[in-house]
């Protein structure tokens, strides 16, 4: 395997309308200043090294998003701004009936490939991942590595829940360091400092808060483009005929897929940042609260990006 190392590029989900937090959460102030989550993500990003950000965004809010997120950002980062959009599918596949879901996470990160150059790392725009996190993936894309080594950042799911809700995680089972398998649950609720979750409505699985989980805060090679690419087809074939208007092709099972068929791995990178984010409205006052204390601390400047 050949090695890897250039500059790393950002690459920033925001093409999901949030549809429990009932509005564009990317958007959402969370301070007096105007910012979003987003612009934390992107300080932090910019102060760990990174030097190109790709904003994968549906063309419904590109405009706001450009005017609200964006203004400016090109004095600190090389930006491009790539679609999300539902008719973006393999050659044979058309958009059910009925269907407004985006595709998931993998197919939004398909929809960016020919913006991205190199080691690339992955992050939701509405998740407040803290400094420590973009320094720990930076220091791995920068490195040299085999483009088959892959990484990704574990939080503890104590530190990555809501009192407000469910939520939806990506489980992780990690040996030697190296993550062995990811499982996407889509409804956990906390449950003090431990969770459970639940498939059916009904039957319910306790989750230690010790748990480490994927918050899709990953760090690539460009060949993870390929094997997306690959496995879309046949993802499509799989479950449209079961649940065309909401089947996601989420990012994790493709990685989970590589490692069990041992075509790469990847390198789990330990965080105690805590996790702060918008899934619902009752979310924000716990943000600002957050974001106020952190900038009394030091930790982030009055202004982000003068």
């Amino acid at each position: 395997m050949r090695l890897i190392m250039m500059k790393p590029t950002l690459v920033v989900m925001a093409a999901g309308m949030g549809s429990r937090f009932g509005g564009l959460k990317q958007m959402t102030p969370v301070d007096l200043q105007g910012d979003s989550i987003l612009h934390f993500s992107l300080y932090d990003a910019l102060h760990a090294g990174f030097g190109k950000v790709v904003f994968i965004i549906k063309k419904s809010i590109e405009q706001d998003f450009r005017e609200k997120v964006c203004k400016g950002l090109d004095r600190h980062f090389d930006v491009a701004y790539v679609e999300q959009e539902l008719d973006r599918l393999p050659a044979g596949f058309s958009v059910p009936e009925g269907r407004q879901k985006p595709w998931g996470t993998a197919h939004a990160v398909l929809c960016a490939k020919d913006e991205i150059p190199g080691p690339f790392a992955v992050i939701n725009a509405d998740d407040f991942y803290g400094r420590g996190a973009f320094e720990a993936i930076a220091q791995f894309l920068s490195a040299p590595h085999a483009e088959n080594e892959y990484a990704m950042v574990g939080y503890l799911l104590r530190n990555a829940m809501t009192d407000n809700g469910y939520v939806a995680r990506g489980v992780c089972e990690i040996k030697d360091g190296y993550l062995t398998g990811v499982t996407e649950r889509t409804h956990i609720e906390k449950r003090g400092n431990d969770a459970a979750f639940t498939e059916d409505g009904k039957t319910w699985t306790p989750l230690s808060g010790d748990t480490v989980v994927s918050m899709n805060l990953w760090g690539f090679s460009p060949m993870i483009l390929t094997e997306i690419e690959r496995r879309f087809p046949d993802f499509l074939r799989e479950n449209l005929p079961k649940n065309p208007e909401r089947c996601e092709f989420y990012l994790p099972s493709v990685a989970n897929a590589q490692i069990q068929e041992k075509t790469a791995t990847i390198r789990v990178l330990h965080t105690t940042e805590t996790w702060y984010g918008v899934t619902y409205r009752e979310d924000l006052a716990s943000v600002q609260e957050a974001i106020a204390r952190m900038r009394a601390e030091g930790k982030y400047p009055e202004h982000l990006f003068d």
